[in-house]
């Protein structure tokens, strides 16, 4: 609400909701979280999709194994190529790349059924690109397996490698061979640790997220709702005191229509009865919201609800709190019903709320309120900074009323930097119905 830009067309201007919006607008959380939900959308609808593409890749990495007369080591250095059919090639490439289908339902199991095929291969003396898989099953652990198997994962790969390179399938440079396959198996663990984190922590940031719009929608409710209260009662206190008029002016005139002997005198007793009865049940509605504000509100003495006439006594108690205000009226003010004077009154009061609350020192501020044909407009802006308000944190509670307010008169409101961007503006418009004046 208050980064919409007043030169906006008119309408109800809702408050952007913070948390969850704050942070997928981020320039990088926000582009994490989309390709996230993208990438777990089409995972949820078509999980074999991922699985089958990982197996394939797998499979064309054996397949130059598979293909060539002449088999190498990982460092360059030549194996015997008749030492081993190809169908038992193919077999141990199949037997390593079909687990990885498994890696994300059973990451555990699928480690270790490739670690061990793994272990036979070398023992052979054979060497294979497929042997990839073990890289993968590692770091597939690491993202969705246990911590604890993870660590028997990680001391079984050291060993395992140890073994390989000193005793099994001896390398040329077996220092430089061990250090090259440890540094690409902790390679694969810390890349699945840091997948792992950082999807806890864009889970935890959703959650947060979505607790915050929860809050404020929670917030904001419990604003509307006081401030309905609020108007209830104090609509009740104007047509009460209406209906009070209209009963004694018809008891009154049923009196002297009975001392004259006219027969008007029982319509004027049915009026005044049915008034009665009226404010009866008014009391009886509005008991309960009387009830929810306690003793507190009860003990305090009662007085008049404000009109357009009192606002000139709110402007000497803004400006005695140190902010100078300018004030403008046009048209009969004066004639206007007592409850869209009682809304003129609390639209300008919170507007001037919020200024001395955020304009910081050194502001002005100027109120106009225009009676035209049918509409009253209200307008206050200050010179206020609009940059300290959206850093406050505000709930804009008090803006919630005036649009409370604003909507009891079918009203627009704009509320937001003014054109030249410098200050705050409130802007209301009230549709005032034309048989809605004083008597």
């Amino acid at each position: 609400m208050r980064e919409a830009p007043a030169t906006a067309a008119r309408g109800t201007v809702t408050a952007p909701s913070p948390g969850f919006a704050d942070v997928w607008a981020h320039p990088f959380l926000g582009r994490m979280l989309r390709g996230q939900s993208t990438r777990r959308r089409l995972d949820q609808r078509h999980p074999w999709l991922l699985d089958t593409a990982v197996v394939l890749v797998v499979a064309l990495f054996s397949l130059p194994d598979l293909l060539s007369d002449s088999r190498h080591g990982p460092f360059g250095d030549t194996t015997d190529p008749g030492r081993l059919p190809t169908p038992v090639l193919v077999a141990f490439a199949v037997a390593l790349a079909l687990p990885v289908w498994w890696r994300r339902r059973a990451p555990a199991v699928t480690y270790f059924v490739i670690a061990a095929v793994s272990l036979v291969q070398w023992s052979l003396g054979v060497w294979q690109q497929t042997g990839m898989a073990a890289l993968i099953a590692l770091c597939s652990l690491a993202l969705h397996g246990s911590l604890r198997a993870l660590g028997w994962a990680a001391a079984l790969t050291a060993a395992e490698l140890t073994l390989t390179v000193w005793l099994l399938a001896p390398l040329e440079h077996p220092f430089f061979g061990l250090f090259f396959l440890l540094g690409t198996a902790t390679a694969a663990i810390a890349i699945g640790l840091t997948l792992r984190i950082r999807r806890l922590y864009l889970a935890a940031l959703e959650d947060r997220a979505t607790r915050l719009e929860i809050e404020h929608d929670q917030r904001v409710r419990l604003t509307t709702a006081a401030e309905r209260a609020r108007i209830a009662r104090e609509m009740h206190d104007i047509v009460g005191h209406n209906l009070s008029v209209m009963v004694s002016v018809a008891d009154g005139a049923a009196a002297l229509a009975a001392n004259r002997g006219e027969p008007s005198a029982e319509p004027l007793r049915i009026l005044a009865d049915t008034g009665r009865q009226a404010m009866s049940e008014l009391r009886r509605v509005l008991g309960v919201l009387r009830e929810e504000r306690g003793h507190e509100e009860d003990e305090r003495p009662l007085s008049p609800q404000p009109g357009v006439r009192d606002l000139d006594p709110l402007l000497a108690r803004v400006r005695a709190a140190g902010l100078p205000v300018t004030y403008r009226t046009m048209g009969d003010l004066d004639a206007l019903g007592s409850g869209v004077q009682l809304t003129v009154y609390r639209i300008v009061q919170e507007a001037l709320t919020n200024t001395l609350k955020h304009a910081g020192p050194g502001s002005t501020a100027d109120v106009t309120v225009t009676k035209d044909a049918g509409t009253v407009h209200i307008r206050v802006a200050d010179t206020g900074v609009p940059a300290a308000r959206a850093r406050s944190g505000d709930g804009g509670h008090g803006l919630v009323g005036i649009r409370q307010r604003a909507a009891m008169y079918s009203g627009t409101v704009t509320v937001g930097p003014p054109a030249t961007g410098h200050g705050w503006l409130v802007d209301v418009v009230l549709d005032v119905p034309p048989g809605d004046h004083q008597p």
